[in-house]
């Protein structure tokens, strides 16, 4: 008996330590392709098919370096996205980011291929950063905090794309849509066919007074970093604690919350592999 007891602990204890080094060095560095198809009525014909692949919380500077930034980079471009969207939170708070390394990661987000444009918004991590502007210009992104840009794909019918940054500055939902709302308000005579509203954290979409947004795409909550079976995340962050992994829908909108590519304090993710998600939209 005094064996068997042995041998178990034996057993336990190599769970424990494969278990940890699985969450530490293979499970974060794997990236998975999550594929969703949204139906729209009266869909025109030059957007049946519009292909939008969201990443989200790379967090450069923990798991993340050049080498993974590369990869995605390929990922994102085996899937011959229409647009690329980023849902904050690049760059690791903790990360001493120099000048050079930033020139160096917008050089690499750069090589990101979109036929009809690439548009970001910051994260509560990304506030950290002077840099993150620069970044994402000389990545060839449009910078969409608390803005809107039109998306026309050869014809006159278009998409509206907002976007709002982190709340993290305590600043209200309905503030950040101002702008967009005053310009879709405006729109009588030719209204857009579909509305899209990036934003970081999730749970703040409950505070819009004014949603005429059909897709809400969102990060910020990294699937909880552990997922347990049957269970679910393990932590949820603030800003992600109702809408925290998945789809979600709330009336007219389909919400989708990516479980990012990246890790914070810890290099460790379990059961929530990295992943970007691609939405092909259709009739």
């Amino acid at each position: 008996m005094k064996h068997i007891g042995i041998k178990i602990l034996v057993v336990f204890l190599l769970l424990i330590v494969g278990t940890y080094l699985y969450g530490c060095y293979i499970a974060p560095n794997n990236i998975k392709t999550n594929e969703y198809k949204i139906k729209i009525d009266n869909l025109p014909d030059n957007f049946d098919g519009f292909k939008i692949v969201q990443i989200s919380d790379i967090l450069y500077g923990t798991n993340y370096n050049e080498e993974n930034l590369k990869k995605l980079v390929n990922t994102i471009n085996e899937n011959n996205p229409d647009i690329v969207v980023l849902t904050g939170d690049l760059i690791n708070k903790n990360n001493k980011l120099t000048t050079s390394a930033a020139e160096k990661v917008g050089d690499i987000l750069s090589e990101i291929n979109a036929t009809c444009g690439k548009y970001a918004i910051s994260g509560d991590n990304d506030i950290n950063f002077d840099e993150w502007t620069n970044i994402i210009k000389n990545a060839g992104f449009t910078n969409l905090n608390n803005t809107y840009d039109t998306i026309y794909k050869n014809g006159y019918d278009y998409f509206v794309i907002a976007g709002v940054n982190t709340f993290a500055d305590k600043e209200s939902i309905n503030n950040k849509t101002t702008q967009t709302l005053e310009y879709l308000n405006s729109l009588e005579q030719n209204p857009p066919i579909y509305n899209i509203l990036l934003m970081h954290e999730p749970d703040y979409i409950d505070d819009l007074t004014s949603n005429p947004f059909d897709l809400v795409l969102a990060g910020h909550s990294l699937g909880g970093i552990v997922k347990l079976p049957l269970i679910g995340p393990a932590y949820k962050k603030d800003g992600a604690t109702k809408y925290n992994d998945g789809y979600y829908k709330i009336e007219n909108t389909d919400l989708y919350v990516s479980t990012g590519l990246g890790s914070e304090e810890f290099k460790f993710r379990l059961f929530n592999t990295p992943s970007i998600n691609v939405y092909r939209l259709t009739k």
